[in-house]
């Protein structure tokens, strides 16, 4: 193995992204070294390419940035119990202490001390990325890496889906991004009544449409579909899972809501918002849950059934596909929404 690879890097503090040939990392005894078969590209990584005010306070360059990622295990630690080399494994992006309350609850997704791959330690843009064994989920040598690498968004999907109990209801999805389509996909499958999927663009709303979704609303064009929703429904859809994360869609999302509906939050607005508490959420005894990461790992036994099992087919959500070496241009279409884009996926091989 050469002693050098490529990597994306965020080199300094500001706007952009380098593409350098940085050391291989040297695995810890809890860690496995994984040859990356493919990574996807996240709104996280916009925002990292952008350096906008949270990346600003959050990350300390130099930093090989990315999260989402499949790969081969090609070295194993000393304390390594359940991995093998020729393993495939999709990467979660939450690391845990393993200690804490949380942890020690069944909250790992949501540690105490949690460190995120990627933002906080160095990721998965490269062609080798050093992984501690807890974050590690095999997947068959089968799955199209493609595939295999978008585990981590999908499964955001899966957590926010699953914890509605859409079965049998008719449901609205804010957003129409890749986790928003994503959503479309695994509530068509188990069972919800009738998606509402609520977007502004049209590229997008096309692929949640393809993923599931019976009804699409483009914002931009159809003014008054809140009384639509309502009225069809006799009162409100019963679940809203808001995939969006800003004020308008909050709104929006609470506007529709039935009484005694269920509300899941997993877009993160990027600044605060307003709700009127009384009227959302007292008044109509809604059900508020806020969706952080994936549960670990209950969501991912889902994923594996939703995937493996045929449920769900996220392909039309992947829009490009990059070769490895095009990762500046992959990622500044990306970081500025130069042509209409879903999920972008940089393939190694």
């Amino acid at each position: 193995m050469a002693d050098l690879m490529w990597a994306g890097m965020k080199t300094a503090a500001g706007p952009g992204a380098e593409f350098k040939q940085v050391e291989i990392p040297r695995i810890k005894d809890d860690q496995v070294l994984i040859k990356v078969k493919a990574a996807s590209i996240c709104g996280t990584d916009r925002h990292i390419y952008n350096w906008d005010p949270w990346a600003a306070g959050r990350l300390r360059p130099p930093l090989i940035f990315g999260h989402e990622c499949c790969g081969e295990i090609v070295e194993v630690g000393r304390n390594i119990r359940k991995l093998r080399m020729g393993n495939i494994i999709a990467a979660e992006s939450h690391i845990p202490c393993g200690v804490c309350k949380q942890c020690r609850m069944g909250n790992m997704h949501i540690c105490d001390n949690l460190t995120i791959l990627g933002v906080d330690t160095d990721g998965v843009f490269a062609e080798y990325a050093a992984l501690p064994e807890i974050v590690c989920w095999k997947v068959r040598k089968s799955l199209d890496p493609a595939i295999a690498s978008i585990h981590e968004p999908f499964g955001n999907s899966v957590y926010t889906v699953m914890s509605a109990n859409v079965s049998t209801k008719r449901i609205a999805i804010i957003g129409d991004g890749p986790t928003a389509a994503f959503a479309c996909g695994i509530a068509k499958a188990v069972g919800a009544e009738k998606i509402y999927n609520i977007g502004m663009q049209k590229f997008n709303l096309d692929i949640c449409r393809q993923m599931g979704a019976d009804d699409s609303i483009d914002v931009n064009e159809e003014m008054d579909f809140v009384t639509r929703i309502i009225d069809e429904t006799t009162g409100g859809v019963d679940v809203v899972l808001d995939m969006a994360g800003n004020q308008a869609a909050i709104d929006t999302g609470f506007k529709i809501l039935r009484k005694a509906g269920t509300y899941c939050m997993f877009g993160i607005p990027p600044e605060p918002v307003r709700v009127d508490i009384s009227d959302y959420i007292i008044f109509k005894g809604a059900t508020v849950i806020g969706i952080n990461g994936r549960r670990m790992f209950e969501t991912w036994y889902q994923m594996s059934a939703l995937l493996s099992g045929g449920l769900v087919d996220p392909t039309p959500a992947i829009t490009h596909r990059y070769p490895f070496k095009d990762f500046l241009k992959a990622i500044e279409m990306w970081g500025n929404n130069s042509e209409p884009a879903c999920k972008v996926v940089l393939l190694m091989d």
